[in-house]
């Protein structure tokens, strides 16, 4: 067995999710290893929907745009039942949502993703298996064998499992996955059609039994390319197996995911087609196929000690909205930050708990919802259509009741701590001849961020001042801000009323723009001077007044600060 190497993380499986947690690690310039066993990308277009709130966190990566050159729009949903149209849902987000609904292949996403991790330094480490590892108080030993067979122990400060429904670190740290099965079988199909339907909508079309179970379904996403389409539907008996283990599915053995061995014909596909769909449609060009299983499952933690969990290595759920993937990028996201600035010294070791308790309660939601859905269709839910296209998009994503939330400010309906720093338009400068988003402010920002609404720029003086003077980290660790530089410390933007000018540069370390549309104002509605940090995964950690700022900054940094 070759020596033992150290790095800050080791992260197992090279998926979205595992391309995620090392893109995030290295833009905190946090050593990383992220292994595979696979020995390529599989070309397969299995999670193909990316959620609007996914796209914002691209977009403060600096990836949205190599994406959005990729993806295809989500525009809806046809929904025909006996083959008369039911509904047509069109996916409409408010105006200051800045991305809607897209699709592209998974291949693709992590083609993307693995391009951004490369250059910030880190290469997937392809044919590398995690066989084992053991935890002790200071770090993680673990046993790797490469593609040629060779082993090898890694000694790390954290290992992250994104390793999917089967995961090893999972059932190494011996977590509950606690769940069932559904008893239908699946195939898939990437493939084309030659239909007429409007592009960009999706199609659900069912029969009804006259006992009103469903009894046949195909379900149609559209991908990039004329035509093309990732097409489910149930299994035909002859692809069938007589084993349906349903809710006894023992949890280390997960009935989850595409299949090996049992792959459809491009006739199995137009049968279905021929049943059911809305119009007839010759399909060609079949990329790939495969029968598949849903099992609906949740971990009891998302980790232990100094190894955690993320994406499908601890929930696992139906596809139906496009939820799964862009969850476990959120787990990563969220879990990575929180991992950079534990292990830059930056934040107290305590601070990694919250990972469990802000996102456990996000995964069993996406599960109950999913599972609802799949079984009673989306309407099974009573929200509002507003509420419910906010939900699927994932912009109700938000910890209020988690250990980080800070104290509320300002009016009920407001942003408040924990909820997603929702973006807006119309900020201005005096140099650029065109107005800015808050997104474009955040963007490339890795640290928190402190924002400072003010109706006046007289106002701001004080406040900045405030924030200059708090300490980030106790003593002299990195991090710890320079009072004598407003810029050392936590990286700080000034928004100015609409009512108040133009911003004018007058020297200041503080950058400040004007929100000339008003639209800051009307979606934080700041309760006359208003400062917010913003957390590194965009959701909001503080609210508070200018007049309380260092007050408000110094127990929210003395709460990540706290020793584990």
């Amino acid at each position: 067995m070759a020596h033992t190497r150290t790095t800050d993380v080791l992260i197992a499986g090279a998926g979205p999710v595992g391309l995620s947690a090392a893109a995030e690690l290295r833009r905190h310039a946090v050593r990383c290893r992220l292994v595979d066993r696979l020995p390529a990308r599989l070309p397969y277009a299995k999670a193909v929907g990316i959620q609007p709130r996914t796209l914002e966190i691209w977009d403060r990566m600096g990836l949205a745009r190599t994406v959005l050159e990729a993806a295809v729009p989500m525009r809806g949903q046809l929904i025909y039942v006996n083959g008369q149209e039911q509904a047509r849902i069109d996916l409409q987000l408010p105006p200051e949502v800045p991305y809607g609904f897209a699709a592209l292949p998974q291949y693709e996403t992590e083609r993307l993703l693995e391009e951004y991790v490369a250059g910030l330094g880190t290469v997937i480490e392809r044919g590398t298996e995690l066989l084992s590892f053991t935890q002790d108080a200071d770090g993680v030993t673990a046993r790797l064998r490469s593609a040629s067979g060779a082993e090898e122990e890694v000694r790390a400060r954290y290992l992250i499992g994104c390793d999917g429904a089967h995961s090893i670190v999972r059932k190494g740290l011996g977590l509950g996955f606690e769940g069932g099965a559904f008893p239908e079988e699946y195939m898939l199909a990437d493939v084309e059609a030659d239909w007429d339907l409007p592009p960009g909508y999706g199609v659900r079309s069912s029969h009804r039994a006259d006992d009103g179970s469903t009894d046949d379904l195909l379900v149609c996403i559209p991908l990039p390319g004329a035509g093309r389409y990732r097409m489910s539907m149930l299994v035909p008996a002859e692809l069938s197996t007589e084993a349906k283990d349903g809710a006894s599915t023992p949890g280390n053995d997960v009935a989850h995911g595409l299949e090996h061995g049992r792959a459809p014909e491009l006739s199995h596909i137009q049968a279905v087609v021929d049943r059911l769909a809305p119009r007839p449609a010759a399909l060609s060009r079949m990329r790939w196929s495969s029968v598949f299983r849903i099992s609906h499952r949740i971990v009891d933690r998302y980790g232990d000690g100094r190894v955690f969990v993320a994406g499908d290595a601890a929930h696992i759920h139906p596809p139906t909205g496009a939820q799964g993937m862009n969850t476990g990028i959120q787990d990563a996201c969220n879990l990575a930050w929180k991992l950079a600035l534990v292990i830059k010294g930056e934040a107290g070791p305590a601070l990694l708990a919250s990972y469990d308790a802000e996102r456990r309660p996000v995964g069993e939601e996406v599960v109950g919802r999913t599972v609802r859905h799949a079984t009673h269709g989306i309407g099974a839910d009573s929200d509002d259509p507003r509420t419910l296209m906010l939900r699927e998009a994932q912009l109700l994503v938000g910890y209020r009741d988690g250990p980080l939330a800070g104290t509320p400010y300002g009016p009920a309906d407001a942003p408040q701590p924990g909820d997603r720093a929702p973006d807006c338009a119309g900020l201005t400068t005096p140099v650029a001849t065109y107005p800015l988003r808050l997104l474009d402010v955040l963007r490339d920002r890795t640290r928190h961020v402190l924002i400072l609404y003010a109706a006046d720029a007289t106002d701001l003086a004080p406040a900045v001042a405030s924030a200059a003077g708090v300490r980030l980290v106790p003593g002299d660790g990195p991090g710890a801000s320079d009072a004598t530089d407003p810029g050392a410390g936590l990286p700080t933007v000034a928004v100015l009323g609409r009512e108040a000018g133009p911003a004018r540069p007058d020297g200041s370390a503080v950058p400040r723009y004007r929100d000339a549309s008003g639209e800051f104002a009307r979606i934080y509605h700041p309760d006359g001077g208003t400062g917010f940090v913003v957390r590194p995964d965009g959701q909001l950690g503080a609210r508070f007044p200018l007049a309380g700022t260092a007050a408000a900054l110094s127990a929210y940094f003395a709460g990540l600060s706290a020793p584990g």
